[in-house]
């Protein structure tokens, strides 16, 4: 199979971008972030926040009574599984603190107000912050940290 021209540009659709352009992609996803609206943004955000402590209790869930394996493995395992909160966000689209920090390379650029910036840091914050409490609520009420114990 040659690559010809029509080939090359489905081949250019790909995120690999030089840092020049990944700078300008950055400010327009904070861009959007930042003027995305309150409900949305708060929704994003405490399933981001579920997701990553539903990670969580998978890695401990994991790593649990694994005291016979080797302690790199049970790392390992641990750190695989916990990658899953990571993935259940990136898949669903939410809104993570940590990634929603990049706004600040639109704010850099003054296409985003501090305003709104912090409106946005604020509101995925504490939605996170609910999501995570809220899945420890679940967890804690359902007993599922005894599920593996002897008692």
């Amino acid at each position: 199979m040659s690559l010809n021209s029509n080939n090359h540009s489905e081949i250019s659709k790909f995120d690999a971008l030089l840092p020049r352009d990944m700078a300008r992609k950055v400010e327009s996803v904070g861009i959007q972030k930042a003027e995305a609206d309150t409900i949305s943004t708060l929704v994003l955000a405490i399933l981001a926040g579920a997701f990553i402590s539903l990670g969580a209790v998978f890695a401990t869930t994991v790593t649990t009574g694994a005291g016979e394996l080797p302690y790199g493995l049970v790392k390992l395992l641990g750190g695989i599984s916990f990658c899953l909160g990571l993935i259940l966000v990136i898949v669903a689209g939410a809104e993570l603190f940590t990634g929603n920090n990049l706004i600040v390379m639109a704010w850099a650029s003054k296409r985003v107000r501090t305003k709104a910036m912090l409106r946005n840091w604020i509101l995925v914050y504490f939605g996170n912050f609910i999501g995570a409490v809220g899945t420890a609520l679940l967890m804690f009420f359902s007993g599922q940290y005894r599920f593996g114990s002897s008692s």
